[in-house]
Protein backbone atom coordinates (compact mmCIF):
# COMPACT_ATOMS: atom_id res chain seq x y z
CA UNK A 1 0.00 0.00 0.00
CA UNK A 2 1.55 3.38 -1.04
CA UNK A 3 -0.27 6.81 0.36
CA UNK A 4 0.61 10.27 -1.60
CA UNK A 5 -0.31 13.77 -1.36
CA UNK A 6 -0.24 15.68 -4.69
CA UNK A 7 -0.72 19.56 -4.99
CA UNK A 8 -1.15 20.21 -8.98
CA UNK A 9 -0.75 23.74 -10.25
CA UNK A 10 -1.55 25.03 -13.86
CA UNK A 11 -5.24 25.44 -15.31
CA UNK A 12 -6.32 22.79 -12.83
CA UNK A 13 -9.61 25.09 -11.76
CA UNK A 14 -13.05 25.41 -13.62
CA UNK A 15 -11.96 22.76 -16.22
CA UNK A 16 -13.34 19.79 -14.88
CA UNK A 17 -10.16 18.74 -13.04
CA UNK A 18 -11.53 17.34 -9.88
CA UNK A 19 -14.33 15.09 -11.75
CA UNK A 20 -11.82 13.50 -14.42
CA UNK A 21 -9.09 12.78 -11.73
CA UNK A 22 -12.15 11.07 -9.88
CA UNK A 23 -13.32 8.88 -12.75
CA UNK A 24 -9.24 8.31 -13.37
CA UNK A 25 -8.59 7.11 -9.73
CA UNK A 26 -12.00 4.89 -10.00
CA UNK A 27 -10.70 3.09 -13.02
CA UNK A 28 -7.25 2.49 -12.14
CA UNK A 29 -8.33 1.24 -8.54
CA UNK A 30 -6.74 4.32 -6.19
CA UNK A 31 -8.52 6.01 -3.84
CA UNK A 32 -8.73 9.20 -1.80
CA UNK A 33 -9.80 12.74 -2.20
CA UNK A 34 -9.23 15.62 -4.64
CA UNK A 35 -10.15 19.47 -3.71
CA UNK A 36 -9.80 22.75 -5.32
CA UNK A 37 -7.44 24.98 -3.00
CA UNK A 38 -7.69 28.72 -2.74
CA UNK A 39 -4.53 29.58 -4.36
CA UNK A 40 -6.00 27.67 -7.18
CA UNK A 41 -4.15 24.83 -7.29
CA UNK A 42 -5.73 21.25 -6.47
CA UNK A 43 -5.09 19.10 -3.95
CA UNK A 44 -5.32 15.51 -3.87
CA UNK A 45 -4.35 12.53 -1.26
CA UNK A 46 -4.20 8.75 -2.70
CA UNK A 47 -3.72 5.43 -1.53
CA UNK A 48 -3.36 1.70 -3.53
CA UNK A 49 -1.16 -0.26 -4.74
CA UNK A 50 1.95 0.91 -5.56
CA UNK A 51 1.94 0.40 -9.43
CA UNK A 52 -1.50 1.25 -9.56
CA UNK A 53 0.10 4.89 -7.95
CA UNK A 54 2.53 5.33 -9.79
CA UNK A 55 -0.23 5.18 -13.53
CA UNK A 56 -2.45 7.65 -11.45
CA UNK A 57 0.30 10.21 -10.60
CA UNK A 58 1.06 9.73 -14.59
CA UNK A 59 -2.02 9.97 -15.72
CA UNK A 60 -2.65 13.23 -13.46
CA UNK A 61 0.70 14.92 -14.56
CA UNK A 62 -0.41 14.29 -18.43
CA UNK A 63 -3.91 16.16 -16.88
CA UNK A 64 -6.86 14.44 -16.91
CA UNK A 65 -9.51 17.00 -18.89
CA UNK A 66 -8.54 17.92 -22.39
CA UNK A 67 -8.93 21.79 -21.55
CA UNK A 68 -6.84 21.38 -18.09
CA UNK A 69 -3.02 21.87 -18.41
CA UNK A 70 -0.73 20.83 -15.38
CA UNK A 71 2.31 22.93 -15.43
CA UNK A 72 3.71 21.70 -11.40
CA UNK A 73 3.05 18.59 -9.98
CA UNK A 74 4.07 17.99 -6.11
CA UNK A 75 4.41 14.44 -5.25
CA UNK A 76 4.91 13.64 -1.72
CA UNK A 77 4.83 10.06 -0.22
CA UNK A 78 3.06 10.20 3.13
CA UNK A 79 2.54 6.81 5.43
CA UNK A 80 0.55 9.02 7.93
CA UNK A 81 -2.17 9.79 5.26
CA UNK A 82 -5.75 8.31 5.77
CA UNK A 83 -6.55 5.08 4.10
CA UNK A 84 -9.93 5.84 1.78
CA UNK A 85 -12.22 3.19 0.52
CA UNK A 86 -13.27 5.35 -2.23
CA UNK A 87 -11.90 8.62 -4.18
CA UNK A 88 -14.12 11.45 -3.76
CA UNK A 89 -14.27 15.11 -4.88
CA UNK A 90 -14.89 17.55 -1.78
CA UNK A 91 -15.68 21.05 -1.77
Amino acid sequence: MKTIRMKVKGRVQGVGFRYMTKMVADQIGVFGIVQNEADGSVYIEANGDSDKIDLFIAKIKQSPTPSGRVENLQVEEDASIKIRNKFSVTN
